[in-house]
């Protein structure tokens, strides 16, 4: 194998014209003949013998040559990058350009890691929420938990918004029940918006054991089978159930706590809601610094790494959906979408996303950051503690390398935040200005 020419495009991409020898491909041609040659029937010999001048004299001598390059080329291509010395991303576009007995030469186009200019990086501004938990605050807080505490009671009457309404349904397009479309005793909270639009709304009112047909048009964004189309749902109401929210006080406090007084609970939650809100502001101004470092960045970004990356979005979202139970499938049907239509839409947060890892990996080189293994270590360990797992299975399952990366990139985090300036966001710069003029 030798390489002819490496030539660069844009959007980071370059040409491999890739020569294979004589020598090479004919190897590549035997290695052919021996795989195929069970699968060619010659007169005279049994499966498996004819030699291979037989064949080529029967078939033509071309007969090996495509097998012979797909044998040939992986091992080309991989030592042709090696030799450039290229960080490709993704798979290569292959051309064969000549095959024959004087060997094989083709080009492959390949996209590779960027090159990355950084911008600024220290020294930048960002707005910082000043925190403050109200009374009112810690009341929302409490309702929450206790409206999460709340049971469902069954209740003789007719369905209100808030209720959840066990029913039975069915679909039905020109009286032709249609898949998806059908589902016994659901438990659908009403107002919830988990179905069609009008479906919840025609609930209302309805009483146990009541049978009714609800006209329903699918959106015009629903899955092509649907979409646009007047359909009717049979809904029986199997069962009305309320929601029964407990009385927030101090019997409350010791059901859904250590504390024994309302107070002491009001207490450790406006403590907690603090270092929450403190975290989360902290997070936010570190994210607007690191979208301005990230926005900062020159480099040709090729397009197959926003498409990986888009991949990656898709399948991790597929991998929630699994785990919640819902199929990747039925979420699309339900969200009136298609696969395709579903990752053009990931395409513009993957581009962000991959503006950030460039950013982030500059930086790494820039400052010559690295993970010590006793940091690997402490970062394993509060994994293990705050999921409240076993140390050892932890590093059985979290890789070494993917903690390293983490590590590192909670240093790049740390040290554009800790030379950045920390500003007033613009809503607490307005009441400040209303506050001097009243003065």
């Amino acid at each position: 194998m030798s390489v002819k020419s490496c030539e660069k495009l844009e959007k980071s991409k370059v040409v491999l014209t890739i020569e294979v020898s004589p020598e090479d491909f004919e190897a590549a041609i035997n290695k052919a003949y021996l795989k195929m040659r069970k699968k060619i029937q010659v007169t005279g010999f049994r499966p498996g013998k004819a030699p291979r001048k037989i064949i080529e004299k029967m078939y033509g001598v071309e007969v090996f040559y495509e097998e012979a390059v797909n044998i040939v080329l992986p091992d080309a291509y991989e030592g042709a990058v090696h030799e450039q010395k290229l960080d490709v991303v993704g798979y290569p576009e292959v051309e064969l350009v000549d095959c024959g007995k004087d060997g094989v030469t083709f080009k492959a186009t390949v996209a590779v890691y960027p090159e990355v200019k950084l911008g600024a990086y220290k020294g930048l501004e960002a707005p910082r929420a000043e925190v403050k938990v109200m009374a009112a605050d810690v009341n929302a807080r409490l309702k929450e938990m206790a409206d999460r505490n709340a049971r469902l009671v069954s209740v003789e009457r007719a369905v209100k918004k808030g209720d959840t309404a066990d029913i039975d349904f069915e679909g039905f397009d020109n009286g032709v029940a249609f898949e998806g479309g059908k589902g016994e005793n659901f438990d659908l909270e009403i107002g919830s918006g988990s179905f069609v639009p009008g479906f919840e709304d025609q609930i209302i009112g309805m009483k146990a054991g009541e049978e009714k047909d609800l006209d329903i048009t699918f959106p015009e964004n629903y899955t092509p089978e649907l979409a646009g189309k007047p359909v009717v749902f049979h809904v029986k109401v199997n069962e009305v159930k309320a929601k029964e929210v407990p009385a927030i006080d101090d019997e409350f406090a010791k059901d859904v706590s250590e504390f024994d007084t309302l107070k002491e609970l009001k207490a450790d939650l406006k403590k907690k809601m603090t270092a929450e809100r403190k975290d989360a502001a902290q997070r936010a101004f570190e994210d607007a610094l690191m979208t301005k470092v990230a926005e900062g960045i020159e480099c040709e970004i090729p397009d197959d790494m926003v498409s990986m990356q888009a991949d990656k979005m898709v399948g991790g979202f597929k991998q929630q959906l699994a785990a919640q139970g819902l199929p990747f499938e039925q979420y699309l049907q339900m969200a009136g979408t298609t696969e395709e239509k579903f990752k053009e839409q990931a395409m513009a947060p993957a581009l962000e996303q991959v503006k950030m890892d460039l950013a982030v990996e500059a930086i790494i080189k820039a400052e010559s950051l690295e993970a010590s293994e006793e940091e690997v270590e402490a970062e394993i360990k509060n994994v293990a503690e705050k999921y409240n797992m076993d140390l050892e299975t932890v590093k059985q399952y979290l890789p070494v390398a993917q903690v390293k990366e983490q590590v590192v990139r909670e240093k790049v985090i740390k040290l554009v935040a800790d030379n950045a300036t920390a500003t007033a966001p613009v809503e607490e710069k307005k009441e400040e200005a209303a506050e001097e003029e009243e003065k």
